[in-house]
C-alpha cells in the first residue's frame, strides 16, 4: 500500500470512491452525477482548492480522503478567515478497521498546517464520527471541528 496526492488523471476513480462512500452513507443513487462529480474534482484540483489524498494497494484505490479550503469573512476568533472543510473519506470494505482514515486524517491535518490554517471542520456519517472523535474533532451543531493548536 502507498500513498498518494490524487491528480487530474484520477479523475475517473474519483468520481467512482464518491459515488460509492455515498451509497455506505445510505444514500440511494436516483440521479446522475458522474458530469457533476467530473467537473467538481477537475475545477477543485485545478484551482487547488481541493487536496484528495489516495491510498493506492496494487493499483487500486482503496481508501481517500480530502481537504478543501474555503475563504470566509475574518473574524476574531479566525482572523485570517481561511477554513478547511474535510469530505470525501471513504475506505473499502474490506481494509476498514486497519487505521487508513486516521493515517489519511494526519496527511489532510498536515496539508491544513501547511497552508496556514488553524480550524478545520466536517459533517460526518454515523460510521465516521468515532473516527473523528477519537482524533480530536469535537461536536459543534450540525458538524465537527478540530482546531490545530
Amino acid at each position: 500500500m502507498n500513498f498518494r496526492k490524487a491528480t487530474i488523471a484520477d479523475i475517473q476513480e474519483l468520481v467512482e470512491c464518491r459515488k460509492k462512500q455515498l451509497i455506505d452513507e445510505g444514500i440511494e443513487p436516483t440521479i446522475p452525477i458522474d458530469s457533476e462529480l467530473f467537473d467538481f474534482f477537475h475545477n477543485k484540483l485545478s484551482d487547488g482548492s481541493l487536496v484528495e489524498w489516495l491510498v493506492v494497494d496494487q493499483e487500486m484505490i482503496i481508501a481517500c480522503g480530502a481537504v478543501l479550503f474555503f475563504d470566509f469573512p475574518p473574524s476574531y476568533s479566525n482572523k485570517s478567515g481561511k477554513k478547511a472543510y474535510i469530505a470525501n473519506m471513504y475506505t473499502s470494505e474490506p481494509y476498514r478497521g486497519k487505521g487508513l482514515a486516521k493515517q489519511l486524517l494526519l496527511k489532510l491535518v498536515h496539508e491544513v498546517e501547511q497552508a496556514g490554517v488553524s480550524s478545520i471542520f466536517l459533517a460526518a456519517s454515523e460510521m465516521g464520527k468515532p473516527v473523528y472523535k477519537k482524533f480530536g474533532f469535537q461536536e459543534k451543531d450540525d458538524y465537527l471541528e478540530y482546531n490545530i493548536t
